[in-house]
């Protein structure tokens, strides 16, 4: 599916680069391409990209997109076709995807039913191993903030467990939105449970909203157990398609019931986090008394089972943060102004982990573990990268008077030959086995004029036991890691230094033209 927005200016669904390049090509998809609803009505409708609607059309089915959800389609096509701006063979092109799917479903022989998927239902959906798989996800899918003093994992021998929070009972939370039924609905609290009998549960707020609630209950029984877990966050009332939010905050009291439990408790309490995005708790990131904190997401039927078992040590965390935690400033924001580059005369930040340069809460790509890990590059395949062995290629000079190559000039070919294999070893120096994600990031040895803080190039996991060590291998392509956006939106390939960065581990990398 191609969405709404446009990057370097192009729609998704008019971008042929991405539908038959990326897509097509180096993904090698078989399938069909559909729009977003409406995407194809919003690029002449609100984005002014096309000028008129038939244009619209001709620029998503040039594209390589095959399919609109809506009615744009329906209601241009013909016309674009009658105008000549579009030939039929993009149309036939386009039935010829959407058919071949079906027929590769088997949807024209017949019945149905006797067909190998003319008669899922929910003993195939609901399999054991599709329902291993979900508990799998939302295993890897949980990050761990915070772990002072290593509270986490909590001891099973817990003689009894204080459970607080709107979340923790709620099954529509853990599936968050676009979902079909679950198979088996098991809530952190019944999991918890599981674990330790003499658990006590209170929500403490009447919704995720909290604007009502019954902190002085909650503080009672938090008073009484040996281990408190808070689980807290958002839900579809707060976030979802067509409801943003308009703050990082945590809703009405939560933070307020978060800090009383934390003070009354007898040690550190476990604050869990559901929510689609992030969350700014700076307050429980200094707090001393909120001794661990976890992210889970949305995490599906499987959250439950999986958050119990991260708590208390049957699984080894090792989930990654896949955006930056921003405070509570960054709303201050326009969301309409999308430059990714700080300009400190606005006092612009900037955005994403490649140039914001502002406070975080939490970094892009955090995560702990209950084990330590040591990186070390092992093998590099090439630490000079020669861009000048052709007389054909031409070279500029950038205003700082650094020599560059426009990715567009050196060719496939050249860009293939000078591919780098590197190889990174990983040691867990903890005692408990875990599957451990190693981000592969570059840099260049100069951060200014536009250039990123870092960009990630690549991510692996490595399954290892307790003083186990491995080794990953990545492919490194330098036309396409090794390279940047200018000031015109080309892609160029810069004369200098470069540093691979596992870790605190780093590796030049030096191109010469």
């Amino acid at each position: 599916m191609c969405a709404y927005n446009r990057v370097n200016g192009v729609p998704s669904c008019a971008d042929s680069s991405l539908l038959f390049k990326t897509v097509r090509g180096e993904w090698d998809f078989k399938g069909y391409v559909t729009s977003d609803c409406d995407a194809v009505a919003i690029i002449h409708n609100d984005q002014g990209y096309a000028k008129a609607p038939e244009d619209a059309v001709v620029d998503v089915l040039k594209a390589g997109m095959d399919l609109n959800c809506g009615s744009y389609l329906q209601n241009y096509t013909k016309s674009a076709v009658l105008q000549k701006k579009l030939p039929e063979s993009q149309v036939d092109r386009a039935l010829h995807n959407l058919f071949a799917v079906r027929m590769r479903l088997g949807l024209f022989n017949g019945n149905p039913v006797p067909n190998p998927y003319g008669n899922i239902g929910m003993d195939q959906i609901c399999s054991p191993e599709h329902q291993i798989l979900a508990l799998e996800a939302a295993r890897n899918g949980i990050v761990l903030l915070k772990n002072d003093a290593k509270l986490l994992p909590l001891p099973k021998s817990t003689m009894s467990l204080a459970v607080i929070g709107p979340n923790a009972n709620s099954p529509q939370t853990l599936i968050g939105n676009y979902a079909g039924p679950p198979c088996k609905s098991v809530t952190p609290l019944q999991a918890l449970e599981s674990y330790i009998k003499n658990t006590v549960y209170h929500p403490g707020c009447d919704t995720v909203s909290c604007s009502t609630g019954a902190i002085d209950k909650a503080v009672d029984i938090a008073k009484r157990a040996d281990y408190v877990v808070l689980i807290m966050g958002l839900d579809q009332t707060e976030e979802r398609e067509a409801l943003d939010r308009v703050d990082l905050f945590l809703p009405g009291r939560q933070q307020e019931l978060i800090v009383s439990v934390a003070k009354a408790a007898k040690r550190p309490v476990v604050l869990v986090l559901l929510s689609g995005g992030p969350i700014d708790i700076s307050f429980a990131k200094d707090d001393a008394r909120i001794g661990g904190i976890f992210w889970a997401g949305y995490p599906g039927e499987g959250g439950g089972n999986a958050l119990a078992e991260v708590i208390f040590g049957d699984h080894n965390p090792g989930g990654r943060l896949p955006v930056t935690w921003y405070p509570q400033d960054f709303t201050k924001v326009p969301m309409t102004d999308m430059r990714m580059r700080p300009e400190s005369s606005l006092d612009y930040p900037g955005r994403t982990y490649r140039f914001y340069k502002g406070d975080t809460v939490f970094e892009f790509g955090y995560g702990l573990s209950y084990s330590k890990y040591s990186y070390s590059f092992t093998r590099v395949s090439q630490n000079n990268l020669y861009l000048n062995h052709s007389s054909s290629l031409h070279t500029k000079e950038t205003s700082e008077s650094v020599r560059y190559m426009l990715v567009s000039e050196v060719g496939a070919e050249i860009c293939d030959e000078r591919k780098i294999t590197v190889h990174v070893g990983v040691k867990n120096n903890g005692e408990l086995a875990g599957k451990h994600p190693v981000l592969l990031y570059v840099r260049h040895g100069n951060h200014g004029n536009g250039r990123p803080k870092k960009q990630l190039i690549g991510f692996q996991s490595v399954i290892l036991s307790g003083g186990e060590k491995g080794e990953i291998q990545f492919e490194v392509s330098p036309c396409e890691h090794l390279s940047r956006a200018n000031e015109y939106g080309l892609m160029v390939m810069e004369e200098g230094r470069h540093f691979l960065v596992v870790g605190d581990d780093k590796h030049p990398i030096t191109i010469i033209i």
